[in-house]
């Protein structure tokens, strides 16, 4: 079982590096029962290898999906974009629904999701009247990474995680301001930011959420349902493509 997980263009020292967190794909091997593959930024292209993913892990990144491609004017944030991984991910996603494959689509991965799917995001959402900052804020990543407020939970969420309320990390300066035709809010903050989005319309399996739950996935139960039900969801999609 193979599931395929979209890198980030860097540049380190002036080399163009291809990239992402390790935890991703150690969730995916140790959370999900999968083999990951890294997918490079490199366009429209990278489709192709959709035809030997079972599942698909939009994962999070320092970087924010560019206004250009929802209608959201001047960037607020301009030294924070990565065009080359929008141009792959935002088609990969878009393929990976119509084809039927699971989707997990963690923190930049949510807005992406709604951003593909023609919603739009709030590009600094502690800039906002009424919001709270989100983001990860100073100290050791076992702080930034660590419990930050509780989010209510509805829906095929509340389901996977057997509960209606859990407590989770945020590190995220963009959210989603409007949501997409077809995905369904499942989570929300006390601030009113979705925190989770379903596509109940979709031929797969889909979640997106707006924490990290890749984050010491193991020691957290709601962690493990989380990759569980997506590891069920991409062996179900392999015993019917073998089939």
């Amino acid at each position: 079982m193979i599931v395929g997980i979209p890198a980030c263009a860097k540049t380190i020292s002036e080399m163009p590096f291809h990239q992402t967190p390790a935890r991703y794909a150690q969730a995916v091997f140790g959370g999900v029962g999968a083999l990951p593959v890294l997918i490079p930024p490199l366009g429209e292209p990278m489709l192709a290898l959709l035809d030997d993913l079972d599942g698909l892990m939009v994962p999070g990144s320092p970087s924010n999906v560019h206004p250009i491609h929802y209608q959201g004017g001047a960037s607020e944030t301009p030294d924070f974009h990565d065009l080359e991984r929008d141009y792959t991910t935002l088609p990969m996603i878009r393929a990976a629904i119509a084809r039927g494959i699971p989707v997990l689509a963690i923190c930049r991965g949510i807005q992406e999701l709604n951003v593909a799917l023609g919603g739009s995001l709030h590009q600094r959402v502690h800039a906002l009247e009424g919001r709270t900052d989100h983001r990860g804020g100073p100290g050791p990543l076992e702080t930034s990474y660590g419990p930050k407020h509780p989010i209510s939970v509805t829906g095929s969420l509340a389901r996977i995680l057997g509960a209606d309320s859990i407590e989770v990390n945020s590190l995220h300066g963009q959210a989603i301001d409007r949501l997409a035709r077809g995905l369904v809010a499942e989570a929300h903050a006390s601030d009113g930011t979705i925190e989770a989005v379903a596509m109940p319309s979709a031929p797969g399996w889909l979640l997106g959420v707006q924490w990290h739950p890749e984050w010491a996935f193991a020691g957290n139960p709601h962690s493990v349902a989380i990759f569980s039900a997506f590891g069920d969801a991409c062996r179900s999609r392999q015993g019917r493509e073998r089939a």
